[in-house]
């Protein structure tokens, strides 16, 4: 079985490459042929999962060795596949809804020019975030983790002729770039620490370095993890990233790119562990971020951006509870994949909403669609049940657990952290609420555009509906089968290991607070968006509202810190090249310039002025000579 392990990868890979250098013979049966690469690699993925279940849970990991890539002295770099219960996971997740998004795309993208182009970035997502989840080493991880960069930046930018799509691409790529300098010096880090970045060795000797070493480490790992995953402060690039086609969306914020940094901190957890102020630092980002996201998600009109917001937020969720070390590992992971499934069930359902509103976005434009969309609205309306915590559904679950564990961290960090993810769930419920109802309730807003062309909402065709009841069915199911017989959390400890805490509040006391959040979050909504017809045009709203339309002002923040910091730096280093490095360089040649200048003037061709030279020099050294006998 071990063998297959660099199929999962290969495969999508060698159907990327076909794609994308086919040419146009094949642009009647690209999507098709992505699909199924996309389709055989989740088999594979399947095969490998039902293979793992029949071993004992010790003896699950398997691993693949092809060659050593770059054996250099000490230095050794193998391309090599490790794959345990946590890299299965993030597998399963990665394929399969990356497969229903392929599915998806093909109805969704059928009348673009370039569909066999746009499913061969698919495919190379797919195969860079499988790379990026079983290399066996940090260093073939970052491979990987620059191709799923790659990818998003061909994917967002996808349609290039948009200035805002290029420059939202453009946008997602630099802000990660920060992120990747933080890995790319943890594992230098690593290597001149442990003299390897293979998994294995660093995390088995992590407990053998020094604090302040893991805390380095720690805390670049952190910074790469805020870079792919959008956490603050590198978050800015995500709500551009909506530019995309939808399926993009879908698949950057539920199956693979925001999801690598939650992988990367829970694969590091024995540096994390051996680290208490890079894990505070972890809880920190993720507790600022879930708050920052959700606030965000309020105030946009903008049905992807909203979503957006909301992915920024619960992704939050999962890095404040990887922070939290054994305590929150599992349940970073768990609320990771059901995430997966409401989180790409409500972005394709906006996207569905999108096909059948002329790629209308504002939502103040929508009104009533469930009359006109009733299988996006019952999916929709199944994934915003899951995403709130509804008793019963998977968000339930793993949000939950997420709660529980912040108040089992235990003293006033516990406190400060369940009460930061307890106001995060009451917000969740309003702005999820705010998108239903001025979605798919109220009267219809929707006008015709400047051609005169008015949109005729209809449901989406099979190839865009069926993978949203798919993912429903996981936005309802996921959670009560993780939390069955603690059947989820028996399959990571092995891997992540585990620890109960210990929380001053009883679980049946957080699922009351709980509870009671969403019922406020869920009445405020109402009372202000149910109530009232909603408005063509936003009011101009508060103080909070105003600075969460401009995303907390972290664009103005970065503008004014970053780019004009930035043009003042260049200023500065152009006055010093002019003035310091090109003035000694300058003056140096005006010098010998000058110099030479006079002592030409020596060499004028007159005997005569030659003659008086020589006279003259020996006349110097006949009176230098006497001085010195007389001396």
């Amino acid at each position: 079985m071990e063998n297959l392990i660099g199929l999962l990868v290969a495969v999508p890979l060698l159907g990327a490459a076909i794609l994308l250098t086919g040419g146009r013979r094949l642009d009647r049966v690209g999507h098709w042929l992505g699909t199924l690469f996309a389709a055989v690699s989740f088999g594979i993925g399947a095969v490998l999962f039902f293979d793992m279940l029949g071993r004992s849970g010790e003896d699950r990991a398997m691993y693949s060795h092809l060659f050593s890539w770059v054996p250099v002295g000490g230095f050794q770099a193998d391309i090599g596949f490790q794959l345990d219960q946590l890299s299965m996971t993030f597998v399963l997740l990665i394929s399969g809804v990356g497969t229903l998004i392929h599915i998806y795309s093909i109805g969704y993208m059928e009348h673009d020019e370039r569909r066999r182009r746009f499913f061969g970035y698919l495919n190379l997502f797919v195969a860079a975030m499988l790379l990026l989840v079983i290399a066996d080493n940090y260093f073939l991880l970052y491979v990987g983790w620059e191709g799923v960069g790659l990818a998003s930046y061909l994917l967002i930018g996808f349609w290039q002729h948009k200035p805002s799509a290029a420059t939202a691409a453009k946008k997602a790529f630099l802000v990660n770039r920060v992120g990747d300098v933080g890995l790319s010096i943890a594992i230098m880090l690593m290597f001149t620490t442990f003299g390897t970045f293979s998994f294995g060795p660093v995390l088995e000797h992590a407990g053998d370095a020094g604090e302040g070493k893991l805390t380095a480490i720690g805390l670049m790992l952190l910074l790469a993890a805020c870079g792919k995953s959008a956490q603050v402060p590198l978050q800015s690039w995500l709500g551009d990233a909506m530019e995309g086609p939808t399926p993009v969306s879908a698949l950057i914020h539920a199956a693979t790119m925001v999801t690598a940094g939650v992988y990367l901190i829970t694969r590091s957890g024995a540096i994390f562990n051996g680290a208490p102020d890079a894990q505070l630092a972890v809880v920190t980002v993720g507790a600022v971020t879930l708050l920052f996201g959700a606030i965000v998600g309020c105030a946009k009109d903008d049905i992807k951006k909203a979503l957006a917001g909301s992915t920024m937020s619960q992704i939050g969720y999962m890095i404040m509870a990887a922070g939290l070390g054994p305590i929150g590992y599992v349940f970073a992971i768990m609320h990771l994949v059901t995430h997966g499934f409401f989180k790409a069930g409500l972005f394709l359902g906006a996207g569905s909403v999108m096909h059948g509103m002329n790629d209308e976005v504002d939502m103040r434009k929508y009104g009533g669609l469930r009359k006109y969309m009733p299988v996006t609205f019952i999916t929709f309306g199944l994934g915003y049940l899951a995403i709130i915590g509804f008793p019963g559904l998977s968000g339930f679950f793993s949000k939950d657990k997420i709660i529980e564990a912040a108040f089992a961290k235990g003293g006033t960090e516990g406190w400060i952290l369940g009460g930061a993810a307890l106001l995060g769930a009451a917000i969740t419920a309003f702005y999820m609420t705010r998108v239903m109802l001025m979605t798919f309730f109220g009267e219809k807003r929707w006008e015709a555009d400047a051609e005169g062309h008015e949109p005729h909402p209809h449901e989406s065709p099979r190839s865009m509906t069926i993978p949203m009841i798919v993912l429903a069915f996981g936005s309802v199911f996921a959670g009560g089968l993780f939390t069955l017989n603690n059947s989820f959390l028996n399959w990571l400890e092995p891997v992540t290991g585990h620890e109960e805490g210990n929380s001053p509040l009883s679980a049946a006391t957080v699922t009351g607070a709980t509870m009671v959040v969403l019922v406020i979050g869920v009445a405020l909504a109402w009372l202000v968006y149910g109530r009232k017809p909603v408005p063509a045009v936003a009011p101009r709203g508060s103080l909070l509202t105003r600075a969460a339309r401009r995303d907390l002002y972290q664009d103005d923040f970065n503008h004014v810190v970053l780019v004009r910091g930035g043009e003042h730096l260049t200023r500065s280093l152009v006055y010093l090249d002019h003035s310091l490095v090109d003035g000694a360089v300058n003056g140096t040649a005006a010098g010998v310039g000058g110099l030479s200048g006079r002592m030409r003037k020596l060499q004028n061709g007159y005997v005569r002025s030659y003659a008086v030279s020589m006279l003259g020099g020996t006349a110097v050294l006949i009176a230098a000579t006497l001085l010195m006998r007389a001396v």
